[in-house]
């Protein structure tokens, strides 16, 4: 990677003034997203976006956040430290001027940064108006400069000069305000470490430190340096799958002023697993970078495939999905004047990348496949044997198709099916059994709750091909009921249910049958989990009786909290499956829409989570027998 460093200005005339910061605090959703936790983490983005900033200029190395006992936030860099003197156009302090106008900021001109990620420079100060109070300091010239602000961004006096310091950087600490925040303002480690993490991978000039004062002297402290780059990246994402060459393939180039690095290796599953981002945003709709690289891979194998005997001239080409099977990727793009569509940052729309991207890859990755025969020869032989399951899998859903297993107007048989048409009302029960199924169908409300009762366990998508998947008589029953098709077909306009709830025990088999389900989701079904249509049921784990009353435990700790209420002599019943609950207990504690618990099926970060699925669901027993040891202890109720 040739050298960003790049010799502008950084004075307190590159910080160009657009507008003024307006109802932020009023508004906050406008500017984060939600004030939920997701929003509460954005805070923490937005100021390291600005560090990352500075080492992507060439200015600094390292990057330390630190979270306190009391979930302060601090962000420290070694750049040059952000500009102390007079804004001529706010006549304010330039850092007042940073942390309290919208759109003030070094990205807008051109001149301080060549490429940046972030909010457009709207991110420090919509930081600073959603907290209790923020400071900076700021080490410069041997000297050290310091400006508080409270109450949703208020300076508290101008730039204080400290003392001396051979420092270099700026250093950002901010309380995130609770009565904005009202859902939690605690932060979660687990989602800052890997956000931490990938920013290391995406750039391999930085170090970034991780401190978690909460935490005890094991783990606190966790550094992240990866100079091999997404190189490193490619190879910790296959860390638990099977590669099937030894070396990540890595391309690299630069053109029109737009830095393009590619890393990929392919390993022996099915799913593609290709991530990409542009100035370090991970664009999860993809995008004309992404475009490019399918392209480019398709054209490129099939030309090698052809030339070396793997396919025949007259045969039917590869397709894209053929040569992306098993595919680990990532795609990191840097671009001066990113486009995106719409407003959430996640599909890049510049037309010229893809050429660019295409272009690079092109040449790079057929002189690979021509200085490395024998990991080509896989490659292909692979992409091969992918078409011809492709094929075979069209059969088999022709073959379905024909049966009216894929088909709405042939439901299936054990479905016992809600009144309503409404699909926005309508919820659908995924119960494990027909025992649990025969309660579920007598203790419903028929109007708007249908049963699917589900036999046996579901086939574990993560270690089969297409046609197996279809063949499988569960998956074809959940795919007909919900109507909505599945993969590339998929429309979650004609998706006959708003709620698709999992109901299995709850012991080791029932998560188990829930992991696969959930595994199928998301491998086939993702548009649901993303749109917010999956749920976990949360059915009772104790029923306490005493006399005539009755109370229901869904935790141990519910359980004791029940016991010290009622006082002596009663009654306690475990339950070991939903079978043993009759139709009233079921709908009174499972099913009952102004009492039950549902727990809506997330994906915050995708990247983490196709880790885990292939973790959790893999041929890898070592990192999966890793994983229960070192989560065991989150598990309240374990039956065995």
């Amino acid at each position: 990677m040739n050298d960003n460093r790049v010799e502008h200005s950084y004075t307190s005339n590159d910080i160009q003034v657009l507008e003024g910061l307006e109802a932020v605090r009023k508004r906050p959703g406008m500017y984060i997203g939600t004030t939920s936790e997701r929003g509460l983490h954005h805070l923490v983005w937005e100021i390291v976006d600005n560090a990352i900033d500075e080492a992507l200029a060439g200015h600094a190395d390292l990057i330390t956040v630190t979270i306190s006992q009391d979930n302060i936030v601090s962000v420290e860099d070694n750049g040059r430290g952000m500009p102390v003197g007079i804004h001529e156009k706010t006549g304010k302090s330039t850092i007042e001027t940073i942390f309290t106008i919208l759109h003030a900021g070094g990205k807008f001109g051109g001149g301080a940064y060549k490429v940046s990620g972030g909010l457009h420079g709207v991110g420090a100060s919509v930081v600073n108006a959603l907290s209790e109070w923020l400071e900076v300091y700021v080490y410069n010239e041997g000297k050290t400069y310091f400006q508080r602000f409270e109450n949703g961004g208020t300076a508290v006096g101008g730039v204080t000069e400290l003392e001396k310091t051979d420092k270099k950087g700026s250093k950002v600490i901010f309380k995130a305000d609770p009565t904005i925040f009202k859902e939690t303002t605690e932060y979660n480690h687990e989602t800052i470490r890997d956000r931490l993490r990938q920013m290391a991978f995406l750039n391999k000039v930085i170090k970034i430190v991780f401190i978690d004062e909460r935490l005890d002297s094991e783990g606190r402290v966790k550094e992240f340096i990866y100079r091999g780059g997404i190189k490193e990246y490619v190879s910790f994402m296959n860390k638990n799958k099977t590669p099937i060459h030894q070396e990540v393939v890595y391309v690299e180039g630069e053109e029109e002023g737009i830095i393009v690095e590619v890393a990929m290796q392919y390993n022996d599953g099915y799913i593609p697993s290709i991530y990409s981002f542009c100035n370090n945003i991970n664009t999860h709709e993809g995008g004309t970078h992404e475009e490019g690289f399918r392209l480019a891979l398709t054209r490129i194998i099939n030309s090698y495939a052809v030339k070396a005997n793997f396919i025949k001239k007259e045969e039917e080409s590869l397709l894209g999905e053929d040569v992306r099977e098993g595919l680990t990727a990532i795609i990191s793009v840097k671009h001066p004047d990113p486009q995106y569509e719409g407003q959430t940052k996640t599909k890049l729309g510049n037309g010229e990348v893809r050429r660019i991207v295409s272009g690079i890859l092109s040449e790079q990755l057929e002189r690979f496949l021509m200085e490395n025969p024998q990991a080509a020869k896989i490659i292909v032989e692979k992409s091969v044997v992918a078409s011809k399951a492709r094929l075979a899998a069209k059969k088999a859903r022709e073959l379905t198709r024909r049966k009216g297993a894929l088909e709405v107007s042939s439901l299936p048989g054990k479905l016992a099916d809600c009144s309503t048409r409404d699909a926005t009302i309508s919820e659908i029960y995924l119960v494990e059994g027909d025992s649990a199924g025969g309660s579920a169908k007598l203790g419903r409300n028929r109007e708007f709750q249908a049963i699917l009762p589900l036999r046996g366990k579901v086939i574990n998508v993560e270690k089969a091909r297409l046609h197996k998947i279809f063949d499988n008589n569960e998956i074809r029953t959940m795919i007909t009921a919900f109507g909505c098709g599945i993969g590339d077909e998929l429309d979650t306009d004609k998706l006959r249910y708003h709620k698709i709830v999992i109901m299995t025990d709850a012991d080791v088999d029932g998560a188990h049958i829930r992991t696969l389900i959930l595994t199928f989701f998301y491998r086939f079904l993702k548009p649901l989990i993303e749109g917010g249509y999956i749920y976990i049921a949360q059915p009772p784990l104790y029923k306490i009786s005493k006399g005539s009353m009755v109370r229901y435990a869904y935790s141990d700790a519910q359980l004791e909290v029940i016991k010290a209420e009622i006082g002596d002599r009663y009654n306690i019943q475990r339950y070991k499956g939903l079978g043993e609950m009759n139709p009233e207990q079921l709908w009174e504690t499972t099913m009952d829409p102004m009492v039950r618990t549902l727990i809506q099926v997330t994906v915050e970060n995708a990247m983490e989570a196709d880790a885990v699925f292939e973790m959790l669901m893999g041929d890898e027993v070592e990192p999966r027998r890793n994983f229960i040891v070192d989560n065991a202890h989150f598990v309240k109720n374990l039956d065995i």
